[in-house]
């Protein structure tokens, strides 16, 4: 079956060599016809010559005393004109033959396939004859008749036929060949469209196509350029738009959680005393009333370790003044420490983080936060393994230095949380804020991994530091 995906080249080089083949077939057919053509003016030819001739030598013999004798007399014309496969007679009004001469078949005929002969049969009709009627004084007294064998004039048409295919065999060959050579060398630019596209599917926006001496090629070329300049400018401005919101809802999340602390924290409080000092009332005048005492304080106080979980995930440590490292050890430890090992978390340190940009550190943070958050509450993982490490610019590769954030768990599959709120998404959007790249995968046998790579600028180095919570 045909490949629709074919090599552009080889599918143009075929077609070509389809075009050449018809070309040449009518070429030979061409050929045929007029070879058939040339025999059949030919015979017809060499048979007027032969009713003249018979005619001249009737209108001679009337003067001798035997008018039949010598006629009819073909030999002066039949050595002129026999060829091998031709064929000369003179047949009379009865129908009979008188004189008949032919030329033998030539000893390098070779016989052609039968389908080949058959063919040529039903399109020429070889062995059809050319008569010409011999008058004498106003009567048709016969006919002179010339024809070919069709044995020979089917065996010299194949003759004719194999040269030409011959002819072809060696041409199309060459000329695909070359068909070819000029389809790559004019198809070469296109290499440089796909490495150009590669590199915009990979994210360098910065590629550009030189100029093309084809029309067709400049054309795409322009396009190209204007889409990956369009491109680049769309995705600068989502990038920032993408910053100003990030940085919008953290402000929103710092108001939330100033208003909680100074509004809810402090009723809280006043619900706290409240309840002790009515205890202590209860306690001198109404004894039966300590419990439901006891009870409002209990509530209020777990109502305020609830609030105290929603404000640290709401306003986060200040990890521009404590370090990244610190803030993820703390919340590591805060993570453990409320589920009490199930499931158990565990963070390692490679490189040093002390001279951070406050924005990669803040969004690395809240990544960490969601992530930990999915693995805990809604993929059900016994273990979570979080890796951080700073991987130092590679001069050889001209790779520059980068985070690399790793996040593996033991959850179940399809996680729909990851999906859901701010989730992957929100991950997402805060690492293309920082111009990174984000990679989630989901295990045959359970489990998921997270990667997250975001470059920044080569810290000074400090030293290699390990560090695991449990």
């Amino acid at each position: 079956m045909w490949n629709h995906r074919s090599d552009l080249k080889v599918r143009l080089t075929l077609r070509v060599a389809a075009v050449s083949a018809l070309c040449f077939a009518a070429i030979s057919a061409y050929f045929l016809i007029e070879a058939d053509r040339t025999v059949r003016t030919r015979i017809n030819a060499i048979a007027e010559v032969a009713a003249r001739t018979l005619e001249l030598q009737q209108n001679k013999l009337q003067w001798v005393n035997n008018p039949r004798s010598g006629f009819p007399d073909l030999d002066n014309v039949a050595t002129a004109v026999i060829t091998p496969g031709l064929c000369l007679a003179f047949r009379a009004g009865d129908g009979d033959i008188r004189q008949r001469f032919c030329g033998g078949a030539p000893n390098e005929s070779r016989a052609p396939p039968q389908m080949f002969a058959a063919f040529y049969r039903s399109l020429f009709d070889p062995g059809r004859e050319a008569a010409r009627s011999v008058v004498y004084r106003g009567a048709t007294v016969g006919e002179a008749v010339v024809w070919v064998d069709p044995a020979v004039l089917t065996a010299e048409a194949w003759h004719e036929a194999g040269r030409l295919m011959m002819v072809l065999a060696i041409a199309l060959p060459l000329l695909c060949a070359l068909v070819y050579a000029a389809l790559a060398r004019a198809l070469r630019p296109t290499r440089l469209i796909q490495s150009g596209l590669e590199r915009i599917a990979g994210g360098d926006l910065t590629a550009r196509l030189p100029p093309f001496d084809l029309a067709e090629l400049s054309t795409i070329r322009n396009v190209f350029n204007h889409l990956a300049e369009s491109l680049g400018t769309a995705l600068a401005e989502r990038s920032e738009l993408t910053r100003r919101l990030i940085a919008l809802q953290d402000e929103e999340r710092r108001h939330l959680a100033r208003e909680l602390h100074d509004e809810f924290g402090q009723s809280l409080t006043a619900i706290r005393a409240l309840a002790a000092s009515a205890r202590h009332t209860a306690g001198q005048d109404c004894p039966a009333m300590l419990a439901e005492c006891d009870g409002i304080a209990r509530i209020a106080t777990d109502m305020m370790e609830t609030l105290r979980g929603a404000l640290f995930r709401l306003r986060p440590p200040d990890v521009e003044e404590l370090g990244l490292a610190a803030s993820l050890e703390g919340l590591v430890a805060g993570w453990n420490g409320r589920s009490r090992g199930r499931p158990c978390f565990e963070i390692a340190f490679c490189g040093t983080f002390k001279h951070m940009p406050v924005a990669v550190s803040a969004n690395l943070y809240r990544i960490v936060q969601e992530a930990l958050t999915n693995a805990a509450k809604h993929a059900g993982a016994t273990r979570v393994v979080l890796r951080l490490s700073m991987r130092e610019a590679d001069v050889a590769s001209s790779d520059g230095a980068a985070i690399e954030l790793g996040i593996e768990d033991d959850g179940r599959l399809g996680d729909p949380a990851m999906k859901s709120g701010m989730g992957l998404l929100g991950m997402r959007e805060r690492v293309a804020a920082l111009g990174g790249r984000l990679s989630f995968e989901v295990g045959q046998n359970g489990g998921s991994a997270l990667r997250v790579v975001i470059p920044v600028a080569p810290p000074q180095r400090h030293g290699v530091a390990l560090g695991r919570a449990a």
